[in-house]
C-alpha cells in the first residue's frame, strides 16, 4: 500500500483505545478495540475490522475509485483474508474457457485490434447496489486489453469484451477480487442460484407486508368507528400500539427496497417514483410514532402499510417476467452431446469428449445421436432431422459427400462423417451470434406512469415544503401537518399502481386466454404493432405430419383398404412419416418388413408383397410385370408429399401426406385483419406446402426456403420501414428473429431456448390468443391511461384544499388509500375482461 494510503495509527489506535465503539467503513462490521486497520478516504482516517477490508478499500482507492463510498447504500461485503491470485489460472485454459467465453462478432467503436475479441460471461457475487456496478465496471475498464464491461445488477451478470492476447481472465478474476467481490463463470447452475435468492428475498417482503397490512386494517376500523361513536381513550391507545408494533417490520423490512433506490437516486441528482414514495412511508409512519407515543395527532398506519404491500405487489409481477425471460442462458450448447465415437485410423472407435474433436478426424454417427460438429457423410446413408437449424419438417436424406450440421439428429442408419468445422465455428453456434446481435439492437420500453410522474414528483416536493414555510408564518403548530397533509394527499400511490396494477391484472388474464406474458414490455407494445409473421412448421401448422388423402389407382382397392396396408407397412418404422399412420397399426399386420433410407418400406401382407414410399423404389418391383412397368406414376396435382403404395401387379394408391393447419389458423389471420395487423409468413420450409398452407389460413404475403439469416434480414428491413413486428415462432432456427422482434411469441412445444428469447409462450396452441391479445393489450392501455387521468385529476384537485388546511392528515390519507383503490378496481376490470364476438 502507498504512503498515502498508510493507516494514521495515532488517530486509529486513540479513537479505539477510548474504547469507543465504531464500525468496518468497508463492511460495516465491529471494529475490535485497539483494532490499527485503516485507510484514508477523502482526506478522513476510515476504521477497518481485517486486513481483508483494509486491502480492498486500500485497492478501491488506489485506483482513484473512491467515489463507490459516497454512491453506495449498502455496506459491501466482507472480503476473504487472501486474494490467492494464482487459484484463477485455471481459468485461462481453453477447455475451460469454452463453457463461457465465446466470440465477440459486433463491433466496438474505435477499436481496431488485430487478435478477434471474445465476450466473457461472468456472475459476481456481493452486488448490493449500483455502485456496486459502477464500481466493478471502472475497476475492469481500466485493465488493458478490456474493451466493454456491462454490469446488471439484478442478474448480478457481468458481460465483458477482451482481447485475449492483451488480458488473462485469471487477471479479471484478480481484480474483482481484490475489490472484494466473488467472480464465478456463468453457467446456468450459478444463475439459477442467484436468481432463487432473489425471489426469497422479494417474497419474504411482499409475506411481511401482506401479513401486516392484514393486521393493522382491523385494528384500523376500530380506530375509525371508535372516533365516531367514542372509545375509550385507554382501548384507543391500546390499538395503536398495537399497529405501532404491527407496522414497524412493513416500514423497516418490506419497504427497504423503496427507501435504498429513492437514497440511491438523490445521492446520484435524481428524482425517481421511489423518492415521494419513501417520503410519504416515512413521513406518515414517522408522525404515527409521534402521534402514538406522545398520544396526540391522528396515526396512518393502515394506509402505510397497504401502500406498501400494493407496490410490492406490482415489483414481485415484474420479477417473476424478468426471471422468466432469462432462465435458460446458453441453452444452444446444452443441444450438443458431451462425448462422440471418434473413429482412429485403425477404425477403432474411441469415445472422447466433444471439446477435444479437431478438424478432418472421422466420427460415428448411431441412429438417434445428435451431431456434435459440422462435417461431411464419407461412409453411409441416413436421413437426418435439421427441423431444429432449418424449420424443414421432413428428413433430410444424407449419403457420402453431403454435409451435416451441429445439433441436427442422425435418423435410422449409421453414419460416418468427416469433421469440418467444430465448436464456435458451427452453424449452431453462427445462429446464437445472431441472437447476441439481435439482443444488442432491441429498444427498451420505459413505463407510462414513469414518463409521467417524473415530472410530477418534483412538483410534489416543492409545493409540500412551501405549504410548510406559508404555514409556518400563519400558524408554526399546524405546519408540519399541513404539509404532510399535502404530501400524502397528492403522494403518487394512485399514479405508482396506475401501470403495475393494471399489467398485473392484464398479465394474469392473458395468462387464462392461452399467452403466458415473460417480458414487460408486451403489453405496452402490442397496441404498437403493424405486422405479426408466422413461422410454418409447429406455428401455423400443428408440428406432426398426418394423412391427408388416398388416390386408389386399381379396381378393387378401396381407400380404407390402401391406407391400412400402408400402415402395416409403416407399424414398426420409426421415421416422422410413419407417425401420420399410427391410428391405423392395428388394422393389418405384415411381416418381412424392411426399411430402405430415403426411399420407402416394403413387406409382406396378407401374403402379397407391397412397397410404399418413392416411385422409383416402388417401380422395382414390376419389373417382371411388363403390363405394369408402363403405367404412368406421376402423383397427384394437388400440393403435399405424395407416397406411392403398389405390388408386382402394379401400383395401388397414392397417399398423400401433409402437416396440417391449426384449426385456429384462418380464425386468427381473420381477426388480426380486422384489427388493422398485416400477417406474413416466412418459412424455412421449401415445398409447395407453404403456398398452400397461406393460401388456406388467408396470407396473401408468404416466402418459403429462408433461413435464420433470411428471416432476420426481413425483419430489420421491416424495422427499418418504421413497422413494429411480432414474431411467432417454433424451434431454433426462429431464435435470432424472435430475439429481434420487437414483441416475440413461441409456442408452448418449442424448444426451451426459443422459449426463453420470447417475449411471451402461446401456451394452448391456440394462434386465436393473439388477436385477443393485441384487443386485451388495447383495453389495458386505456384503463393505464384512465388511471394515469384519475390520478392526476385527484392531485389537482385534493391539493388546494390541503393546502389551505383544509384536509387535515387523517382524511388526506383516507382519500390516497381511495384514490388508490379506485385505480385497482379498475385496474381488476381486466382480470374479467372477455373478447367482444
Amino acid at each position: 500500500m502507498s504512503d498515502s494510503l498508510a493507516p494514521d495509527a495515532a488517530s486509529a489506535g486513540g479513537a479505539h483505545a477510548t474504547g469507543e465503539r465504531s464500525d468496518c467503513f468497508h463492511c460495516g462490521l465491529p471494529v475490535a478495540d485497539g483494532s490499527q486497520y485503516s485507510v484514508i478516504i477523502d482526506g478522513v482516517d476510515r476504521p477497518m475490522c481485517c486486513p481483508g477490508c483494509e486491502a480492498v478499500a486500500g485497492a478501491i482507492v488506489a485506483g482513484g475509485l473512491d467515489n463507490f463510498y459516497r454512491f453506495r447504500e449498502n455496506s459491501s461485503e466482507r472480503p476473504e483474508s487472501s486474494s490467492q491470485d494464482q487459484r484463477w489460472q485455471a481459468y485461462d485454459l481453453p477447455q475451460v474457457q469454452a463453457e463461457f467465453v465465446r466470440d465477440f462478432s459486433g463491433s466496438l467503436p474505435g477499436v481496431d485490434t488485430a487478435q478477434p475479441l471474445k465476450v466473457a460471461s461472468l456472475l459476481v457475487g456481493g452486488i448490493t447496489c449500483a455502485a456496486c456496478v459502477w464500481l466493478i465496471e471502472k475497476q475492469l475498464m481500466a485493465l488493458a486489453g478490456v474493451h466493454r464491461v456491462s454490469v446488471n445488477a439484478s442478474t448480478h451478470r457481468a458481460q465483458i469484451v477482451l482481447d485475449l492476447a492483451q488480458v488473462k481472465l485469471s487477471e479479471l478474476f484478480a481484480a474483482l477480487t481484490r475489490i472484494g467481490y466473488r467472480p464465478s463463470p456463468a453457467t446456468a447452475a450459478n444463475n439459477e442460484l442467484l436468481i432463487q435468492q432473489e425471489r426469497r428475498s422479494a417474497m419474504r417482503r411482499l409475506g411481511v407486508a401482506g401479513l401486516g397490512t392484514m393486521q393493522v386494517m382491523m385494528f384500523a376500523i376500530a380506530l375509525y368507528f371508535g372516533g365516531n361513536k367514542g372509545i375509550d381513550s385507554q382501548f384507543e391507545q391500546f390499538f395503536r400500539w398495537v399497529s405501532l408494533v404491527v407496522a414497524t417490520p412493513v416500514v423497516c423490512y418490506a419497504a427497504q427496497p423503496f427507501f435504498a433506490a429513492a437514497w440511491r437516486a438523490l445521492r446520484s441528482g435524481h428524482l425517481i417514483m421511489d423518492v415521494p414514495v419513501s417520503l410519504a412511508i416515512g413521513l406518515a409512519y414517522g408522525a404515527s410514532v409521534y402521534a402514538t407515543v406522545f398520544e396526540t395527532g391522528e396515526v396512518y398506519f393502515e394506509s402505510v402499510s397497504m401502500f406498501t404491500f400494493f407496490l410490492l405487489l406490482g415489483r414481485f409481477v415484474e420479477m417473476r417476467a424478468r426471471h422468466r425471460a432469462g432462465l435458460a442462458s446458453g441453452g444452444l450448447a446444452q443441444l450438443l452431446p458431451l462425448a462422440a465415437l471418434r473413429r482412429g485410423e485403425g477404425g477403432e472407435l474411441e469415445s472422447v469428449p466433444v471439446a477435444a474433436l479437431a478438424v478432418g478426424e472421422h466420427i460415428l454417427l448411431r441412429p438417434g445421436d445428435t451431431v456434435p460438429v459440422d462435417g461431411v457423410v464419407t461412409e453411409g446413408a441416413s436421413g437426418v432431422d435439421e427441423s431444429i437449424l432449418t424449420g424443414e419438417s421432413e428428413l433430410q436424406q444424407k449419403a457420402c459427400g453431403s454435409r451435416v450440421f451441429a445439433g441436427s439428429v442422425n435418423g435410422d442408419s449409421s453414419l460416418t462423417v468427416r469433421i469440418s468445422t467444430a465448436g464456435s465455428g458451427t452453424r449452431l453456434s453462427a445462429i446464437e451470434k445472431l441472437v447476441e446481435q439481435a439482443q444488442l439492437d432491441k429498444p427498451e420500453q420505459a413505463a407510462l406512469a414513469d414518463r409521467i410522474a417524473g415530472r410530477f414528483i418534483a412538483a410534489v416536493l416543492c409545493i409540500a415544503v412551501a405549504a410548510f414555510v406559508f404555514w409556518w408564518q400563519q400558524d408554526p403548530g399546524r405546519a408540519f401537518w399541513v404539509a404532510l397533509s399535502v404530501l400524502v394527499v397528492t403522494c403518487p400511490c394512485a399514479l405508482s399502481l396506475a401501470t403495475p396494477a393494471a399489467l398485473a391484472a392484464a398479465t394474469l388474464r392473458l395468462q387464462q386466454l392461452g399467452l403466458l406474458v415473460a417480458k414487460g414490455h408486451v403489453l405496452e407494445t402490442l397496441p404498437t404493432v403493424d405486422r405479426v409473421i408466422f413461422d410454418k412448421t409447429g406455428t401455423l401448422t400443428e408440428g406432426a405430419p398426418q394423412l391427408r388423402a388416398v388416390v386408389p389407382l386399381r379396381d378393387g382397392f378401396s381407400r380404407d383398404a390402401a391406407r391400412d396396408i400402408a400402415a402395416a407397412l409403416e407399424a414398426q418404422n420409426n421415421h416422422p412419416l410413419a407417425r401420420a399412420f399410427r391410428p391405423w397399426f392395428a388394422n393389418r399386420s405384415a411381416s418381412n418388413l424392411r426399411s430402405v433410407t430415403g426411399q420407402g418400406v416394403a413387406g409382406v401382407c396378407e401374403g402379397v408383397e407391397y412397397r410404399l414410399g418413392a416411385p422409383g423404389f416402388v417401380s422395382e418391383i414390376l419389373s417382371g410385370n411388363t403390363s405394369a412397368a408402363g403405367i404412368a406414376l406421376s402423383a397427384p396435382a394437388e400440393p403435399g408429399q405424395w407416397l406411392l403404395l403398389g405390388d408386382a401387379a402394379g401400383p395401388v394408391a397414392w397417399l398423400g401426406l401433409g402437416d396440417d393447419m391449426r384449426p385456429s389458423a384462418t380464425g386468427a389471420v381473420r381477426m388480426l385483419g380486422e384489427q388493422g395487423v398485416a400477417v406474413e409468413l416466412l418459412s424455412g420450409d421449401q415445398s409447395a406446402e407453404v403456398p398452400r398452407l397461406a393460401g388456406l389460413a388467408g396470407i396473401g404475403d408468404y416466402q418459403a426456403g429462408a433461413s435464420p439469416e433470411q428471416k432476420l434480414q426481413r425483419l430489420r428491413r421491416l424495422q427499418g420501414e418504421g413497422e413494429r413486428v411480432l414474431m411467432i415462432g417454433d424451434g431454433i432456427n426462429d431464435v435470432p428473429v424472435l430475439s429481434g422482434a420487437d414483441v416475440s411469441v413461441a409456442m408452448m412445444s418449442a424448444a426451451d431456448l426459443a422459449q426463453s428469447r420470447a417475449d411471451a409462450i402461446l401456451l394452448k396452441g391456440d394462434l386465436c390468443a393473439l388477436p385477443r391479445a393485441f384487443a386485451l393489450a388495447a383495453s389495458c392501455r386505456k384503463i393505464i391511461r384512465q388511471n394515469l387521468s384519475w390520478a392526476i385529476l385527484y392531485n389537482l384537485l385534493a391539493l388546494p384544499l390541503a393546502f389551505l388546511g383544509l384536509v387535515p392528515p387523517w382524511a388526506a390519507a383516507i382519500g390516497m388509500s381511495l384514490s388508490s383503490l379506485l385505480v385497482v378496481v379498475n385496474a381488476l376490470r381486466l382480470s374479467r375482461w372477455q373478447h367482444a364476438a
